[in-house]
């Protein structure tokens, strides 16, 4: 992708919905604003998810649904937990903390991005 495509696609993102996720877990979701020149990307209404504590997924694994004790080891069992989340409003993520960034793409955006590798 040359530099006009790549610049296309960014213009394309503005106002999308992107995940993005960092080094220490978090997850953040949000309105793709723009970017700079560092690669730190700036999101708006903006949802911050946490994994759960070791120590909530601890106590689950110590429980069963009506909150009794188990005797079973908690490797053997699955366990379900919701991520916590927060609102946040306006992030800039920097770019040395970003994994992986995921875009909830509409038809009309796949089109674009397939249309862009065509050329």
């Amino acid at each position: 992708m040359d530099e006009l495509q790549a610049v296309r696609y960014l213009e394309s993102l503005i106002g999308q919905t992107l995940r993005v996720h960092a080094t220490d877990t978090r997850m953040f979701v949000g309105t793709f604003k723009c970017t700079d020149a560092e690669r730190n990307i700036i999101l708006g209404n903006t949802y911050e998810y946490r994994f759960p504590s070791s120590s909530a997924i601890k106590d689950a694994a110590a429980k069963t649904n009506d909150g009794e004790e188990v005797v079973a080891p908690p490797e053997r069992r699955n366990i379900k937990l919701d991520m916590t989340s927060r609102f946040i409003g306006l992030v800039v993520v920097p770019s040395q903390h970003i994994t992986k960034i995921e875009l909830e793409e509409t038809p009309q955006q796949s089109h674009l991005r397939d249309t862009l590798r065509k050329t």
